[in-house]
Protein backbone atom coordinates (compact mmCIF):
# COMPACT_ATOMS: atom_id res chain seq x y z
CA UNK A 1 0.00 0.00 0.00
CA UNK A 2 0.91 3.60 -1.38
CA UNK A 3 0.90 6.33 1.32
CA UNK A 4 -0.16 9.79 0.57
CA UNK A 5 2.39 11.80 2.01
CA UNK A 6 0.96 14.84 1.17
CA UNK A 7 -1.72 14.13 3.83
CA UNK A 8 1.08 13.15 6.11
CA UNK A 9 2.79 16.10 5.62
CA UNK A 10 -0.50 18.38 6.66
CA UNK A 11 -1.39 16.23 9.71
CA UNK A 12 2.22 16.67 11.20
CA UNK A 13 2.65 20.88 9.99
CA UNK A 14 -1.09 20.97 11.61
CA UNK A 15 0.31 18.90 14.96
CA UNK A 16 3.66 21.26 14.72
CA UNK A 17 1.28 23.82 15.68
CA UNK A 18 0.53 22.88 18.87
CA UNK A 19 3.85 23.63 20.22
CA UNK A 20 4.65 26.82 18.39
CA UNK A 21 5.74 29.20 20.63
CA UNK A 22 7.95 32.70 20.65
CA UNK A 23 11.14 32.83 22.87
CA UNK A 24 10.58 36.62 23.46
CA UNK A 25 8.85 39.36 20.99
CA UNK A 26 9.97 39.74 17.48
CA UNK A 27 11.74 36.25 17.38
CA UNK A 28 10.29 33.86 15.05
CA UNK A 29 8.01 31.04 15.94
CA UNK A 30 9.79 27.72 16.94
CA UNK A 31 8.20 24.09 17.07
CA UNK A 32 9.14 21.06 18.80
CA UNK A 33 10.46 18.77 16.30
CA UNK A 34 9.57 15.30 17.48
CA UNK A 35 8.16 13.69 14.77
CA UNK A 36 9.64 11.32 11.99
CA UNK A 37 12.37 12.67 10.12
CA UNK A 38 11.45 11.79 6.41
CA UNK A 39 8.70 13.77 7.22
CA UNK A 40 10.24 17.04 8.51
CA UNK A 41 12.82 16.69 5.80
CA UNK A 42 9.78 16.97 3.03
CA UNK A 43 8.01 19.85 5.00
CA UNK A 44 11.88 21.49 5.15
CA UNK A 45 11.88 20.90 0.98
CA UNK A 46 9.06 22.23 1.16
CA UNK A 47 9.77 26.01 2.78
CA UNK A 48 7.86 25.35 6.01
CA UNK A 49 10.11 24.62 8.39
CA UNK A 50 14.23 25.30 9.31
CA UNK A 51 16.56 22.60 8.65
CA UNK A 52 15.64 20.21 11.19
CA UNK A 53 18.69 18.56 11.49
CA UNK A 54 21.26 19.69 14.24
CA UNK A 55 21.49 19.62 17.92
CA UNK A 56 18.32 22.27 18.87
CA UNK A 57 15.25 20.40 19.26
CA UNK A 58 13.09 22.64 17.88
CA UNK A 59 12.80 24.15 14.03
CA UNK A 60 11.94 27.54 13.19
CA UNK A 61 8.53 28.38 11.16
CA UNK A 62 8.94 30.12 7.66
CA UNK A 63 6.26 32.69 7.58
CA UNK A 64 4.43 30.75 5.35
CA UNK A 65 4.83 27.62 7.08
CA UNK A 66 3.40 29.04 10.30
CA UNK A 67 0.45 30.16 8.57
CA UNK A 68 -0.23 26.93 6.46
CA UNK A 69 0.26 24.98 10.27
CA UNK A 70 -2.58 27.34 11.63
CA UNK A 71 -4.80 27.00 8.94
CA UNK A 72 -4.27 23.46 8.60
CA UNK A 73 -4.96 23.02 12.49
CA UNK A 74 -8.21 24.99 12.66
CA UNK A 75 -9.67 23.36 9.77
CA UNK A 76 -8.85 19.78 10.97
CA UNK A 77 -9.46 20.23 14.99
CA UNK A 78 -11.65 22.42 16.20
CA UNK A 79 -14.89 22.03 16.99
CA UNK A 80 -17.25 24.26 15.57
CA UNK A 81 -18.98 27.02 17.83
Amino acid sequence: MKHDTDKIDEDVLALLFLTAHRERDGYPWRTWKGHDWEVMDRLCEKGFISDPHGKAKSVVFTEEGFAKAQQLFEAKYTKPE
